[in-house]
């Protein structure tokens, strides 16, 4: 008896407990039903879609065989890492609109295909980017290749990160290689591994196509990724990114002063302009050091911001 009598005393504790516990806690609020239904709304509205290959593609009007199995494949694994890697892809979409206007007529002056602008955004994602290997800027360029088409690279100056010069360079090259190969695919797959490099893959597998040569992982992907990157760029609404003109950068405008003396303080020479060297150093990134030595009174170039677009410290 005195066992049940325990048993019901514990239950009754129980019970009474629950009371409490539940009374503590209270209603949910017209707050806490606003974020379930956003969150709710979140989960309705982030869906994976496959996404169907467009046919059509090309690379400067050199169309890719995709009814081959596994060029098909290859294609369609770019468009997807591409499309839902969304961070870096709306990232793209704002520097395109700021630098694509500076390298279009680069390209179009040298008689270079306008699709060669999405080799740079594979190469560098359009920043001054420094690979393992030592290439540098935009378009990647190594140390030995700048000197040997004339930009200056030394301690103090690097133009390789002088975007219009190394664009420059980047166009003499895919001339070149256009030449040698004779189409503008095997041109851009050199770009990434040498032009000895893919002369020699031709030759020992006795192909004359890109498509038709095994590579290693990254030149094998080298063309689809920058056509992968074409095809987004240029049809945002449909692989879902959502943005309006206002979200994109916009080029900054700028005049250029020119310098053919030394300048031994270029945080000095900077304020002279209204600036500080910060900014200076945005739009010249190829000046690697806070002075030029100019032994040689070279004539360089600087480029400055229009008056009023920072707003800096007195």
């Amino acid at each position: 008896m005195k066992i049940i009598k325990n048993i019901f005393a514990v239950i009754g504790l129980i019970a009474l407990s629950g009371f409490f516990i539940f009374g503590m806690q209270k209603a949910p609020s017209d707050a806490d039903e606003v974020v379930l239904e956003k969150n709710t709304s979140l989960v309705k509205d982030y869906n994976i879609y496959a996404l169907e290959v467009p046919m059509d593609l090309n690379f400067a009007g050199e169309p890719l065989p995709l009814d081959s199995p596994d060029i098909y494949e290859r294609m369609d694994r770019e468009l997807l890492v591409n499309t839902y890697w969304q961070s870096n892809g709306l990232l793209m979409f704002k520097r395109a609109q700021k630098y694509f206007p500076i390298i279009e007529p680069i390209l179009k002056e040298n008689g270079i295909p306008e699709d060669f602008k999405y080799l740079s955004v594979i190469e560098s994602g359009l920043t001054n980017a420094v690979s393992p290997a030592g290439a540098k800027g935009f378009w990647q360029i190594m140390k030995t290749t700048g000197r040997e088409n004339g930009l200056e690279i030394n301690s103090n100056i690097d133009e390789r990160y002088h975007l219009e010069k190394a664009t420059k360079v980047a166009c003499k090259y895919l001339k070149e290689a256009k030449v040698k190969f004779g189409n503008w695919t095997l041109a851009a797959a050199s770009y990434n591994a040498g032009k000895a490099g893919i002369a020699r893959r031709l030759e020992e597998q006795n192909v004359n196509d890109y498509y038709d040569l095994l590579l290693g992982e990254e030149t094998g992907r080298y063309m689809f990724r920058i056509v992968a990157l074409k095809e987004i760029l240029n049809n945002p609404s449909k692989y879902g990114f959502n943005f309006t003109k206002n979200d994109l950068y916009k080029p900054v405008p700028t005049y250029k002063v020119k310098v053919d003396t030394a300048v031994v303080d270029f945080t000095k020479f900077a304020k002279k302009f209204g600036i500080n060297y910060k900014i200076l150093k945005i739009h010249n990134p190829w000046l690697r050091e806070p002075h030029l030595n100019n032994k040689s009174r070279k004539l360089y170039h600087i480029q400055l911001p229009e008056k009023g677009i920072y707003k800096t410290a007195p």
